[in-house]
């Protein structure tokens, strides 16, 4: 089975930089780098990658780029430009000139209520697909509906949410709600989710596969097994899990699937959703 990882990040750590990762997040505070990440995806049978931003700025994405061009386990990255900027079609045309960029990225969950609705914002969207590039979205449960609205109004653009958008595993609060607005993400052809980014939502220090169950569930009954990837959210995921239980989890859920629902899911869905 070819597995494909469509979320991990790469970065030089920069404490100015990186004010997100903040005392409580120790593990993290130190680069994380293409020669980091290799052993642990030959050590698991991982053919290849997709790495995400992580920063936001063109030079970040140069920065991902240049990995990539660097080491072919790199399969795509999902970079950052500036959505809303005047000039964002001359970005655009620069970035895709390198067949490695598959998808744009903005850190939407930092965003004030009603950013995603913004015209300008929306008006950068709607380009993407002039260059076949997916838009991943992450968010808080919270901006589903908003997220909701943009998908819908951008019927033929890609769309992917990562880390289920984000619910809260740990205390199990909104659930209901989640569970609502996720089913009706679902709802529209467009839009695709990762399984990532789950543990670091649940008890960093306590969590057993069980604890995942009525989202992973959810989002597998929802969007159905053509339209969901395996994402491990390394390095991050190390704030609660290794890179073996991340993947771990992920295919203990899909164990009673069949062979070809766990290729789509696992790999043969990245490589459609973002042209690998």
């Amino acid at each position: 089975m070819k597995i494909i990882d469509t979320h991990q990040h790469f970065w030089k750590y920069d404490p100015v930089r990186d004010t997100w990762i903040d005392g409580t997040m120790g593990v993290l505070q130190r680069d994380f780098l293409p020669k980091d990440l290799e052993p642990i995806l030959e050590k698991n049978k991982i053919s290849g990658c997709i790495a995400v931003q992580a920063d936001q700025s063109e030079e970040e994405t140069r920065f991902l780029l240049d990995m990539a061009k660097e080491n072919d386990f790199i399969k795509g990255i999902v970079g950052w430009v500036d959505l809303t900027a005047n000039n964002l079609m001359n970005k655009l045309s620069h970035f895709v000139n390198n067949p490695l960029l598959k998808g744009i990225r903005h850190v939407v969950q930092a965003e004030p209520k009603g950013f995603m609705l913004r015209e300008d914002f929306k008006r950068g969207i709607s380009q993407l697909k002039n260059f076949g590039l997916t838009y991943d979205i992450l968010i808080y449960p919270n901006q589903l509906r908003e997220a909701f609205e943009l998908v819908k109004s951008n019927p033929d653009q890609s769309f992917v949410i990562n880390h289920l958008a984000k619910p809260n595993i740990k205390e199990g609060h909104w659930y209901d709600t989640w569970n609502k607005n996720i089913t009706e993400m679902a709802s529209l052809p467009n839009a695709y989710c990762k399984l990532s980014g789950m543990v670091t939502e649940a008890n960093w220090n306590h969590w057993s596969v069980y604890d995942f169950k009525p989202y992973i569930e959810t989002v597998l009954n929802v969007f159905g097994t053509d339209r969901i990837m395996f994402g491990s959210d390394w390095p991050v995921c190390l704030l609660s899990g290794s890179y073996e239980e991340v993947l771990s989890l992920v295919e203990y859920y899909l164990q009673l699937f069949s062979k070809n629902e766990k290729k789509k899911v696992m790999g043969e869905n990245a490589i459609e959703i973002y042209n690998l």
